[in-house]
């Protein structure tokens, strides 16, 4: 992702995970991909359930204070209520912030509220196989591309996944 955008120009990306009861927390921006490798691999997992509504919250007060050009969102659950996290998406919309919501697995309740949440951002969903990292990164390719060129820079890439997103973007 970051190799792709730096084609492009440059690109600042802001981790923000959840995990256990209640914890959320954003990562300084960063551009160096070796430091955000890093940062990824020092965050442990902890049981509790989704903070979704967190997270499009926390995008939100971003982008009045820097703007943001892509949230990129990678799942495979949902146990908040969709009208709350809808709710985020819709003032995230607002706001001029599209997500790409890439979601793991088959689960139907997941997959219509990140097509919603999608769908209320300008953004785009796409669903990928459980082990399908590739897949995932040309995914993520395309995102960094969309984030540091815009649309244009996007449909000059044709890949498969290149042309998924911009189906949806359009």
């Amino acid at each position: 992702m970051f190799r792709e955008a730096g084609r492009l120009g440059s690109l600042e990306m802001q981790l923000v995970f959840y995990r256990g009861l209640g914890e959320c927390r954003a990562s300084r921006w960063m551009s160096d991909s070796t430091h955000l490798a890093k940062t990824m691999s020092q965050i442990m997992c902890r049981a509790g359930q989704t903070q979704i509504e967190k997270i499009l919250s926390h995008a939100s007060r971003e982008t009045k204070l820097l703007k943001v050009s892509a949230l990129v969102f990678i799942g495979d659950a949902l146990e908040e209520s969709p009208d709350t996290v809808l709710s985020a998406a819709s003032t995230l919309g607002q706001l001029g912030v599209p997500a790409f919501m890439f979601q793991e697995g088959r689960d139907a309740l997941v997959e219509q509220t990140f097509q919603d949440i999608a769908r209320l951002t300008h953004g785009a969903y796409s669903r990928f196989d459980p082990g399908a990292a590739r897949q995932l990164a040309e995914l993520l390719k395309a995102v960094a591309v969309f984030a540091t060129g815009g649309l244009t820079a996007l449909a000059n890439q044709h890949s498969a996944s290149a042309v998924k997103l911009l189906g949806q973007l359009k």
